[in-house]
């Protein structure tokens, strides 16, 4: 039986993934051995979900299309650079967000309570919105990262309206991962 590794979340768009970009070419230059998010795969992840028979994955689109009705269109804006789990040990670097954080918090827990009966467990940890830029892998010194990161607490991450949700599939592939939307779900309201 086929499987499809699923995940929900927003494109990253307009202006903040042009900031996003932008952050990436900043970070690039004094960054060993990082495997950079794609362009076309930047996104503000709310839950993965793993691999999923196709009836799952009828339901899962189901039920987050009825949630994401109850909530509003709202902006978004990405603020600050930093790395996971801490910026003096980078392993994941990401573009954090401000305004219209609350809100994203509000439609991710709002989702993962809806998939929780269906056997999804939620994070352990405290949901913060982020989006990827890169993933670290093993260097001498991190020391020159850690400072461009340190540089750009304070970046302007633009600013993008957030108006569906995306349900994708995660291809892997030799070059990385594809991500391929299998369902756009409007905001209502």
């Amino acid at each position: 039986m086929a499987k499809t590794r699923t995940f929900i979340a927003v494109e990253a768009v307009d202006g903040v993934h042009g900031q996003a970009q932008a952050a990436i070419e900043r970070l690039r230059p004094v960054a060993a051995n990082v495997k950079w998010v794609e362009p076309e795969n930047l996104h503000w992840t709310l839950q993965f979900l793993g691999d999923l028979r196709d009836e799952e994955l009828a339901e899962v689109c189901r039920r987050v299309g009825k949630v994401v009705t109850n909530f509003v269109p709202f902006s978004l804006t990405g603020a600050g650079v930093g790395a996971f789990p801490k910026p003096e040990r980078p392993r994941v670097l990401w573009l954090g967000a401000n305004e219209g954080s609350d809100k994203f918090c509000q439609l991710q827990a709002a989702i993962e309570q809806n998939l929780a009966s269906m056997g999804f467990r939620g994070e352990n940890r405290q949901f913060v919105p982020h989006l990827t830029l890169g993933r670290v892998g093993p260097a001498a010194d991190h020391a020159p990262l850690c400072a461009a990161v340190g540089s750009l607490a304070d970046f302007a991450g633009g600013q993008m309206f957030v108006d569906e949700v995306v349900v994708y599939e995660s291809e892997p592939q030799r070059s990385g991962p594809k991500y391929v939307p299998l369902a756009h779900l409007k905001l209502g309201g």
